[in-house]
């Protein structure tokens, strides 16, 4: 078995896309008690409430973790934040490599946006990684071609103590499917609507999508059709009596969290916590290709 930790873990999908792949995952943190309350609802391990400062390597080094998972919040480096790299928060990875390198844990998986490739803080913490060790493994992966009806391209970074660099690399990208998924393929006629709302950065930018196509990237904002919406030549249709803004439990479906999944608390709250959370699938993906190097003997240098 191979036991691992979550830290930053929202309300839980990269922990259950490790739990779907066959990691157990023995304990997960977070600092906002919304998110807490809702990943304490659905897995049988407990998610801690406690701010990633607090939380020492000693501690972390009582539930022997094999390997260590984790999504700093990305805002400061997001294109939907504001890109700034000194409102603190780009500190957080930082705080994550400190805990795993000071652990010492033989694997880690560490997920952020793709915008983080042009940060100052990733080499720091890639430093930090290499000084303690790590070989690392960095791509770039489009959810859509990894099992979720959406476009959401997220970075991973992912380190074995002793290994060579790049030695995932080829894997995650040798498996990619050829198409994107849909939301008809993912999901059907579940929603029950060929066309919906999903509101733009911008009024230059569509906002009408087709469930022949993939969603776009799920955000922390979800609202309604505005009065005197003015169609974009883009919109996947002109007839405005055809489309409707999607619920949250949808939304959540899209980032592929089962019908099962319990989601409770305000909207405001959940919206905000499915448009952070990582794509189940997505973390199933990396995390099946992550087990089979895993469980491959000759794979491990040490």
């Amino acid at each position: 078995m191979i036991n691992a930790i979550d830290i930053f873990c929202g309300c839980g999908g990269l922990s259950l896309g490790f739990q779907n792949a066959g990691f157990n995952i023995i304990k997960a943190f977070d600092n906002w008690d919304k998110a807490i309350d809702i990943y304490n609802c659905n897995f049988n391990h407990n998610a801690e409430l406690i701010d990633v400062y607090d939380l020492t390597s000693e501690y972390l080094k009582s539930f022997m973790p094999d390997v260590i998972i984790g999504g700093p919040p990305c805002q400061d480096y997001s294109s939907a934040g504001k890109q700034d790299e000194t409102q603190g928060r780009a500190n957080l990875t930082l705080r994550f490599a400190e805990l795993v390198c000071q652990v010492n844990s033989e694997w880690f998986v560490m997920e952020n946006v793709d915008r983080i490739l042009k940060s100052h803080t990733l080499p720091k913490a890639i430093n930090l990684f290499k000084s303690a060790g790590y070989g690392l493994t960095q791509v770039v992966l489009d959810s859509s071609f990894c099992g979720v009806p959406q476009i959401r391209k997220r970075f991973f970074l992912i380190g074995h103590k002793n290994d060579i660099d790049d030695f995932l690399t080829s894997s995650l990208y040798a498996n990619l499917s050829s198409k994107r998924t849909t939301i008809r393929d993912y999901l059907g006629n579940e929603f029950r609507t060929e066309y919906y709302y999903r509101h733009p950065r911008s009024y230059a930018r569509r906002g009408i999508f087709s469930i022949d196509e993939p969603s776009p990237t799920i955000r922390g904002v979800n609202r309604p059709i505005p009065p005197g919406y003015t169609i974009h030549s883009g919109d996947a249709t002109t007839d405005l009596s055809k489309v409707r803004p999607l619920t949250t439990l949808e939304r959540a479906r899209i980032q592929t969290f089962p019908k099962s999944f319990s989601f409770i608390g305000s909207k405001t709250d959940m919206e905000q916590i499915v448009g952070n959370a990582v794509p189940v699938n997505l973390a199933e993906y990396v995390a099946t290709h992550l087990k089979e190097y895993i469980d491959n003997p000759e794979n491990n240098p040490i």
